[in-house]
């Protein structure tokens, strides 16, 4: 009998599961999440502004200087990140798509989009591994099935961008004692608008080589450092509230972008401008004032999230937890562009540590075809000025009538992305190995957006935008839609 339970003692104590970290032992993550903001801050170099608070938290951590968002647009963008895959492995490819409403306009008969269980979005991971979860600042916007109660035991989503809720205490308000949290504060960032001055000198702003010198650029340029320093301002007092409530030292903070700012080739594009963001990461044994240049995706902070908390990653997660001891940093990483609105795109880039090689599939249309941006100032002038043979060549690559179906780019030598060189005979070698991770990618993740929206999802956009659907892929489906109506 003595025998037998020693037996059976030995099995239980090695071959059991381990047990995870009771919750109490756990640390706490807090994602600061940035929207439309570029990184023009000053721990990043930048000389027009100064961003002390930023600053601060970089030189409390890690600032990581190759991040790269999965799309150059939010709800793609913020699909992929928490859920830790990219957004083509999971269908969620197409802005504001696989959903029943958008904006009070019912989508009737959608296409729904109802994730696997391996791809379980973070806060209902975390709230299932015993953590309280909030959402602070009314930001969502997931293209797939999900529900407010499933994820978050506190959520405001009403009353405007900020950290209000938090700075006065409501989102931990309930949180039982000794509960390890996992929240998301929600900063406006380059949507601030009208609720930031003009202190920028519109006059002594820089203007990218790839955009006429003209007024309304700077002034939207301007208006972006002026939304920079309300967001550093509020960097700072959320750091002195997790301070002043002793709950710092043991919080691993996140603080990201989901993509650049709203001028045209950056926002929804996958030029430096859209998708190479800020990172910074502060937490226990993260180690104080470090910069890294490896490249780091944001698929990867779901990862690292999971990983910091003591919950771990699962195996099949295709974000990687790039705060481990044995991390082996990328050799490359995809970022994917699809219908945004009623625009119709297809675009692929891949960053590796130097070159970053952009695919066109659709070289019927130029990049300028019609947006959701076309009703806006800059974007009349750009317009007029195309119109009138007044923009250079270098701003031609993107505001002229041609595209050519790849682009190879320098980013050590040319970090505007202005001189093409795929069909530069020097670097012929370098580009074909580029076209081979592109394809071992799209092989390897099952990339969902090398296959046509659907039917469904077609029309869905038809019944939100209307006749500003333009794009020849709608034909196929407005008989169909007028049928159903």
């Amino acid at each position: 009998m003595k025998k037998r339970f020693l037996c059976l003692l030995f099995f239980a104590f090695f071959l059991a599961p381990a047990n995870p970290l009771r919750a109490a032992d756990q640390a706490n993550v807090l994602w600061i999440y940035l929207e439309d903001v570029s990184g023009w801050f000053s721990c990043y170099g930048d000389e027009m502004i100064e961003t002390p608070n930023i600053d601060a938290l970089a030189e409390a951590g890690t600032k990581f200087t190759r991040f790269y968002t999965p799309a150059g647009v939010c709800s793609a963008t913020r699909s992929s990140i928490v859920t830790g895959y990219m957004q083509t492995t999971i269908g969620a490819h197409n802005h504001r798509s696989c959903r029943a409403e958008f904006r009070g306009k019912s989508m009737g008969d959608y296409d729904k989009n109802v994730l696997p269980e391996w791809a379980t979005p973070l806060p209902v991971r975390f709230r299932e591994a015993g953590f309280w979860t909030f959402n602070e600042g009314g930001k969502d916007d997931y293209n797939f099935e999900w529900s407010v109660e499933d994820f978050y035991d506190f959520e405001r989503s009403k009353g405007g961008w900020g950290p209000g809720s938090f700075l006065k205490g409501d989102c931990l308000k309930e949180k039982p004692e000794g509960k390890p949290f996992f929240g998301q504060i929600q900063l406006g960032g380059g949507k601030l608008g009208n609720r930031v001055g003009k202190s920028v000198d519109r006059s002594a702003v820089p203007v990218p080589p790839y955009y006429p010198d003209v007024a309304e650029v700077r002034e939207e340029i301007a208006h972006h450092y002026d939304c920079l320093l309300k967001t550093d301002e509020q960097v700072g007092q959320i750091i002195a509230k997790l301070k002043e409530d002793g709950i710092y030292e043991n919080t691993y903070i996140f603080l990201f972008s989901d993509h650049g700012m709203k001028l045209h080739r950056h926002k929804q594009m996958l030029y430096e401008g859209g998708i190479h963001m800020p990172l910074i990461v502060v937490g226990p044994e993260i180690e104080a004032g470090a910069v890294r240049d490896d490249l780091v995706s944001g698929i990867d902070i779901s990862a690292a999230s999971l990983a910091a908390s003591g919950i771990g990653v699962p195996e099949r997660m295709e974000g990687l937890d790039f705060l481990a001891e044995d991390y082996q940093p990328r050799k490359y990483l995809v970022a994917a562009r699809d219908r945004c609105d009623y625009t119709i795109e297809k675009i692929r880039a891949v960053v590796t540590p130097r070159f970053k090689y952009l695919r066109n599939y659709l070289t019927d249309r130029p990049y300028m075809q019609p947006t959701y941006k076309d009703g806006w100032d800059v974007t009349k002038k750009f317009r007029e000025m195309m119109a009138n043979g007044e923009m250079n060549e270098t701003q031609l690559i993107f505001f002229g009538e041609e595209r050519v179906p790849e682009e190879f780019y320098d980013l050590e030598n040319d970090p505007h992305e202005i001189y093409n060189l795929a069909e530069d005979p020097h670097f012929a070698e370098q580009l074909e190995q580029h076209r081979r991770y592109l394809q071992e990618w799209i092989n390897e993740t099952g990339d969902k957006g090398q296959q046509p929206e659907s039917d469904k999802g077609l029309i869905a956009t038809l019944k939100r935008w209307g006749d500003k659907c333009v794009n020849p892929e709608y034909d196929r489906v407005r008989k169909k839609m007028k049928e159903n109506d």
